[in-house]
């Protein structure tokens, strides 16, 4: 069953979703050739203290790291560690924050000093797709309209979408119902309502769709080594169109 929020609630999830783009804009800037991603995650840590949060990443199934930083041909779940940021890199961060009993969850991915114009059109496109998605939500849509349109802009810029993981519920869980795949035909699915939170985020790629599991158990690359990019918000349905609570100032 899908949770639909009360207005209290949408108040809590508007709070952390703020934070969380907070955490999420202030990591990013952080983001340059000769930094670590173990830094860049302390940077994280050292935010959600100074706000009274906590990560809702750490400790999630055993997860090791604040946030997701995955680098290049790595699509989602990538480690912090000893890693150091290169020129041309295309760097995934991902944050999830709880506060206050709720969860805001968005990523962005961060070109430094790209040049390839491939990769640029990746990146474009990913973020595209994103806001495809979320130009759909309103109350009395089906879900697999946000998907449809998700995986419509991704083709038309020429990328393939990942179909191995996708979109989700948000709540008081990091993960709640419903599944928000990234492809998909229209007129299908659940039915959204006034009140219903979800995170819409296309992980796409430039090459195949294809993924595989690394040996730590957590980050997913792609299964040609080609580049990818990822980016979320978390979303409040509405009569009018979706509310973007993970919005940035």
């Amino acid at each position: 069953m899908i949770p639909v929020k009360t207005e209290k609630e949408v108040i809590l999830m508007r709070a952390s979703g703020s934070l969380a783009a907070e955490v999420l804009q202030r990591v990013a800037e952080a983001v340059a050739p000769g930094v670590t991603t173990q830094e860049l995650d302390e940077r994280a840590r050292q935010i959600l203290r100074e706000r009274g949060a906590e990560s809702a990443f750490l400790g999630y199934h055993g997860y090791p790291g604040a946030i997701c930083i995955s680098i290049n041909e790595e699509v989602i779940h990538g480690i912090p560690g000893s890693r150091r940021i290169a020129m041309g890199d295309l760097v995934s961060l991902d944050v999830g924050v709880k506060y206050e009993g709720f969860i805001g969850d968005n990523a962005t991915t961060v070109m430094v000093g790209v040049t390839n114009p491939d990769h640029v059109r990746l990146v474009t496109t990913t973020q595209e797709a994103l806001m495809a998605g979320i130009a759909v939500v309103r109350d009395g849509v089906r879900l697999s309209d946000v998907s449809h349109a998700v995986e419509q802009a991704a083709l038309a810029g020429g990328c393939t979408v990942v179909r191995d993981f996708v979109g989700h519920g948000v709540g008081r869980q990091l993960h709640e119902d419903p599944q928000v795949p990234n492809y998909g035909r229209p007129g299908r699915g659940p039915v959204l309502k006034n009140g219903m939170t979800i995170c819409i985020e296309p992980m796409v790629n430039l090459g195949c769709a294809d993924v595989d599991l690394l040996a730590d158990g957590w980050t997913v690359v792609t299964r040609d080594r080609q580049p990818s990019a990822h980016f979320e918000h978390t979303v409040l349905v509405r009569p009018g169109g979706a509310d973007v609570l993970t919005k940035s100032e």
